[in-house]
């Protein structure tokens, strides 16, 4: 990465964090920007005060999974750092962030330059570089510019300056969920991780992951395709609708003492598989699970193969 002193990457997620370690061993330069106020992204978590308790709900991604033997090592990392733990009531393989899952990304992003709440509205590149616009004003220029966003926020950005992503990303549309956090006085009996059905995808109770601490929190995603057809339905009716739906199937409960919902437009991502997007000539890339598929294991790695593919161009 000798020639790219500096790098702009727009969005702090997961894939965007992966790439900025990988191009900050090589040396490079790098800023990192999102319209978020912390880190997280589908990462999210969140603790919640009421009634006198305190609920501490992961109310994105619920765990990751580790395949490659890269991100394998990187998950080994993290372990001995005491930043995620095993997690056997979700799978042999997995594994959630401890003390909550935005622990990772917090953990992640506290070794970089990040620059949160500007929404990135435009991107423009000449002789010097790339240079960033937002509501504040200009950042820039940067040697290199990645976009690590939705697929869906890709081609307003960047359709200008390369159509051939514009369209890929196009092609990459995320599936919508309607999440629903419920906190509870007392203990539910439920089982930690129960096997639901239509509207409900899944359901967790949070305090039961390995470093959870807090009241009886609960996190249910809806179905994609449920999520899809009450997209735009206000969060109060939808939190409704989803405590009604885990009542009818797991028995009478008491009211909750918590209730709110949230909506992840692009929750879900497609499945690129293709890795990541690099144009070493214009100092171009796109990364995110959107390129690979929908898994936070994904996402690491699209991040770090648009670092490298950068570095080698």
């Amino acid at each position: 990465m000798a020639t790219m002193r500096s790098m702009a990457i727009i969005g702090a997620g997961m894939a965007g964090l992966s790439c900025a370690a990988r191009a900050a061993e090589a040396g490079c330069d790098v800023r990192l920007f999102d319209k978020g106020r912390r880190p997280g992204g589908r990462l999210s978590s969140k603790t919640v005060f009421a009634e006198g308790l305190d609920f501490a709900f992961d109310y994105g991604a619920q765990y990751l999974t580790a395949r490659d033997p890269l991100f394998r090592a990187q998950v080994a990392d993290w372990e001995k750092a005491g930043i995620v733990a095993r997690w056997p009531a979700a799978g042999a393989d997995a594994w959630v962030g401890t003390p909550a899952m935005a622990t990772i990304p917090a953990h992640m992003a506290g070794a970089h330059p990040v620059r949160w709440s500007p929404h990135i509205r435009s991107v423009a590149r000449d002789a010097t570089g790339w240079t960033l616009v937002h509501d504040e004003g200009c950042e820039g220029p940067f040697d290199a510019l990645v976009l690590a966003i939705p697929a869906e926020q890709v081609g307003p950005l960047i359709g200008a300056h390369d159509p051939g992503l514009a369209q890929r990303a196009a092609a990459c549309p995320s599936a919508p969920c309607w999440t629903v956090m419920l906190g509870f006085d007392t203990r539910l009996s439920v089982a930690d991780v129960p096997a639901l059905r239509e509207p409900i995808d899944w359901a967790a109770r949070n305090p039961a992951k390995p470093g959870h601490g807090g009241g009886e929190a609960w996190t249910i995603h809806a179905t994609e395709d449920w999520s899809r057809r009450h997209l735009e339905r206000d969060a109060a009716s939808v939190t409704a609708s989803l405590l009604r739906a885990f009542e009818e199937q797991t028995g009478s409960l008491p009211p909750p003492v918590h209730a709110a919902a949230h909506r992840w437009r692009y929750a879900r991502s497609a499945k690129g598989g293709t890795g990541a997007h690099v144009r070493p000539d214009i100092a171009l890339a796109a990364c995110g699970d959107w390129l690979i598929a929908p898994r936070v294991e994904s996402a690491w790695m699209s991040g770090r193969q648009a670092a490298d593919g950068l570095s080698s161009g």
